[in-house]
């Protein structure tokens, strides 16, 4: 028995040397599996991004993307060869904060900073905020995409584009070369058609095209169908209302390409109006707005009024005419009467510019853009009231309907 003892005490004193006594440590394998957020090497992938565009060099975007995504390779390089047919200035990319979780491949996502300029077009920077998407592969960050999550998303950085250049126009395509050559043609048209109406526009007309309407709700950050009812719309490239901001032409093509020759070139020519006046900044009336855009867009436009007015001439044969000038409600991009609505907006300044004449109306359009209220301008300008311009306007849509 006092054998067996003296086992288990030796037994037990091997286990409690083992345990208490240091012996050599081995530190358990990384865990490959491991992924995290990380900001610093994120930057250091976002200035490479940077430095890439400045030095005009596709291979080192394409070395930026994750390893074997050939598809995120391929969209970096063309970041780059967009930026050099552009001419983008002032590139800067700045990591603000992740969005949403990290996921078990290690792909997060998060807000970047980004600031741009087409140099020759665009007076100022054009800033927003861009969604990144991040992949960690450990000792690196890859870059795997740009742009969604409901935030702006340049067109530039988004697929390689057709570009067209000439003096005043700049056009980005995100088509076949044909396509870009048919878009830039309407905006070289454009351009004279604006300056017999407003001679002094120094133009510098940039028109940005989709591939789609989805695509175009991507890169105006714009609600799921907003612009589904519309060829065209000019507004600022990031969003913001800043008076200086950078504006542009963007095309909704899955309306645009739908048009007669003659259409799309009335829609172009309207657009071009609106960045000759600063439209999309601007606290005027929509109807003077809208209106004034096709009067310039229409005025050589060899097509009877029954043609540019057949809208709204269809309604009020229905219902009789609108007891007001279109305001917001009319001019909402969903309503089911868009269409009549611009058609009535042009038939209000068509009235103004055979009363008092073309140099009368782009006077008052001037003065009401500059701040001076309507009455009073229509007054100086016409001798009318609001009262009296709108009785006239619906008189001229009764003849018409009659």
């Amino acid at each position: 028995m006092a054998g067996l003892s003296l086992s288990l005490l030796v037994v037990v004193g091997l286990l409690a040397w083992h345990v208490l006594v240091p012996s050599e440590y081995v530190a358990p394998a990384p865990d490959r599996a491991a992924h995290r957020v990380d900001p610093a090497l994120a930057t250091e992938a976002l200035h490479r991004l940077e430095a890439a565009v400045i030095n005009d060099d596709p291979a080192a975007a394409r070395a930026l993307a994750p390893a074997g995504d050939e598809h995120a390779a391929d969209l970096l390089a063309a970041v780059v060869d967009n930026a050099h047919d552009l001419r983008v200035r002032d590139f800067t990319l700045r990591y603000v904060d992740e969005e949403g979780a990290l996921a078990a491949d290690g792909a997060w996502q998060a807000a970047v900073d980004t600031t741009w300029q087409l140099a020759g077009f665009d007076a100022t920077q054009a800033r927003a905020e861009v969604l990144f998407h991040f992949v960690d592969e450990g000792d690196r960050i890859g870059l795997a995409a740009i742009g969604g999550g409901g935030r702006q998303s340049p067109l530039w950085l988004a697929d390689r584009l057709e570009v067209r250049r000439t003096a005043s126009t700049l056009v980005a395509v995100d088509g076949s070369a044909a396509e870009a050559d048919a878009y830039a043609k309407r905006a070289v048209a454009a351009v004279p058609v604006v300056r017999r109406v407003l001679p002094g526009w120094h133009a510098r007309l940039v028109v940005e095209v989709p591939r789609s309407l989805d695509d175009l709700a991507r890169v105006l950050a714009a609600e799921p169908g907003q612009y589904s009812n519309i060829a065209a719309v000019t507004t600022t490239t990031d969003g913001s209302q800043a008076p200086d901001a950078p504006v542009h032409v963007f095309v909704n093509p899955d309306v645009f390409n739908r048009l007669k020759p003659q259409g799309a070139q009335v829609v172009m020519s309207h657009e071009a109006v609106h960045v000759a006046t600063g439209a999309a900044t601007s606290a005027t009336p929509l109807w003077l707005l809208e209106g004034f855009a096709d009067y310039v867009a229409l005025r050589d436009v060899p097509l009877p009024i029954t043609t540019t007015a057949s809208q709204i001439i269809r309604e009020v044969r229905k219902d009789g005419p609108p007891g007001h000038l279109p305001g917001p409600a009319e001019f909402d991009t969903t309503a089911s009467h868009l269409g009549a609505s611009y058609e009535s907006a042009w038939l209000a300044c068509t009235v103004l510019a055979a009363d008092g004449g073309e140099p009368a109306l782009v006077r008052f359009y001037r003065e009401v853009d500059g701040g001076t209220p309507l009455g009073t301008a229509l007054r100086r300008e016409f001798g009318l009231t609001e009262r009296e311009l709108t009785d006239q306007w619906r008189a001229r849509l009764s003849h018409l309907a009659a």
